[in-house]
């Protein structure tokens, strides 16, 4: 085999093309090859609620300082809720500009809410802010683990790694040595499962393209095109901005560093495939493992930049396209509510839908069955959502870091200058 055929960008690059390409000729067989990402993507999902158990308690109870603990969750909430606002704004600023939905004059009573029932049922179910707050407390861990919450998970590991740091260190080293052991084994494990990575991300590219055909995309391109460009000036402008000045990083050179992970984001349209990737990642290039662990886990909640674009330019696009306006005070209302609400729905299976159709009806006039105007390319747009998310989520890890000291920046700057010759750069 080609030395360059053995790297793993290479080897889903082509499984991804191969997925396009099986998509295009033979739809039928495409979607039958669903299993191969739905299997790959909950190989992944079977490690990542004990590697953040295991990443939060031995990163607290090796920190031996509790108050360090509630500083860093408190700095990485504030910085959160600045960037999803921001993300949040852009996303109305953009839709606006650019209106992909106006003149398309969809007539409401023609409006067919079959294929989003399930959503609209969800969406009638979604829980209220405090609700929300009480559901994070898990009724049972090891269910929390089985069922991949991971807020549970996580507020469970942060009150048992404080736990350790109260029973001194001759009572916990027994149990931080069998954790260290464990994590161990679960690296290597990801190491094997990232071998299907190729066959995994063109299962799921393959299944996109022939279930919703290049088709979908025609139909709304302009939507599709109006979300990327958002996003893309969202990553590069406001996310490259902040690395820039605060971490002192390019944010293509970071793009670089990850760019195995991206890859599998974009081909499984999942930003959780990813996410054991990142974090080793990132701890290799200097951040703490304390950080890294309470930073990723949490910002899958509540750092969803890509999400909160998505939201705030989908419910103005079907009001354009329903001639049904929002006013400015309306537009308003829109994004207080989605402050609140795009926080709430994440690890909902399709939480961007259950989110929107839980925010329509409150915002005004629009029908909540007009959610599956975009049913057809939702799909299409969770690649960037996915993608936008995950580098939001590393960006913020660096960034927590660096303002709590958790950074070795030497340590970055070679990891990322290896991924990055100079005749690269």
């Amino acid at each position: 085999m080609p030395k360059i055929l053995k790297s793993l960008y290479v080897q889903v690059i082509l499984g991804i093309i191969i997925g396009i390409a099986v998509g295009v000729l033979y739809p039928d067989t495409a979607i039958k090859m669903k299993p191969l990402g739905d299997a790959f993507i909950k190989l992944i999902k079977m490690v990542i609620a004990p590697l953040i158990f295991t990443s939060i308690v031995l990163g607290i109870a090796g920190m031996q300082d509790v108050k360090k603990v509630g500083k860093i969750g408190f700095s990485a909430l504030v910085y959160f809720e600045i960037m999803t606002t921001i993300a949040l704004i852009i996303g109305l600023v953009f839709v606006n500009w650019i209106e992909p939905g106006t003149g398309m004059n969809k007539d409401v009573s023609k409006l067919d809410a079959t294929g989003v029932a399930q959503y609209i049922s969800s969406a009638k179910e979604h829980k209220d802010f405090m609700s929300w707050i009480l559901s994070i407390i898990p009724d049972n861990v090891i269910a929390s683990v089985a069922s991949d919450n991971l807020l549970q998970v996580l507020f469970f590991a942060v009150l048992f790694g404080i736990a350790l740091t109260k029973i001194g260190s001759g009572h916990s080293s027994p149990v931080i040595s069998v954790l260290n052991s464990f994590q161990k084994g679960l690296f290597a494990l990801i190491k094997m499962i990232m071998y299907v990575a190729p066959i995994g991300a063109m299962g799921a590219m393959g299944f996109t393209i022939g279930k919703y055909g290049v088709e979908a995309l025609s139909s709304l391109g302009l939507l599709m095109l109006s979300f990327y460009l958002t996003c893309i000036f969202f990553i590069v402008i406001i996310i490259g901005g902040v690395l820039h000045f605060y971490v002192k990083i390019s944010i293509f050179k970071l793009l670089r560093y990850i760019k195995e992970e991206l890859l599998i984001v974009l081909g499984t349209s999942s930003s959780e495939s990813a996410l054991p990737g990142v974090m080793q990642k990132l701890e290799d290039a200097g951040c703490s493992k304390s950080i890294v662990g309470l930073v990723i886990p949490t910002g899958y909640s509540f750092n969803l930049d890509g999400t909160c674009i998505y939201l705030t330019m989908a419910a103005v696009f079907i009001s354009q396209a329903l001639n049904m306006h929002l006013t400015l005070q309306q537009e308003i209302s829109l994004l207080l509510i989605l402050l609140l609400t795009s926080k709430g729905a994440a690890g909902v299976t399709g939480s961007g839908f259950v989110t929107l159709a839980a925010t329509l009806p409150v915002v005004g006039h629009i029908p909540v069955e007009s959610v599956g105007l975009i049913l057809g390319i939702d799909r299409f747009m969770s690649e960037a959502r996915a993608l936008t998310n995950i580098i939001g989520n590393t960006a913020a890890t660096l960034v927590i870091a660096k303002y709590e000291k958790g950074l070795e920046y030497d340590k970055l700057m070679q990891k990322i200058e290896e991924t990055n010759p100079k005749t690269l750069a």
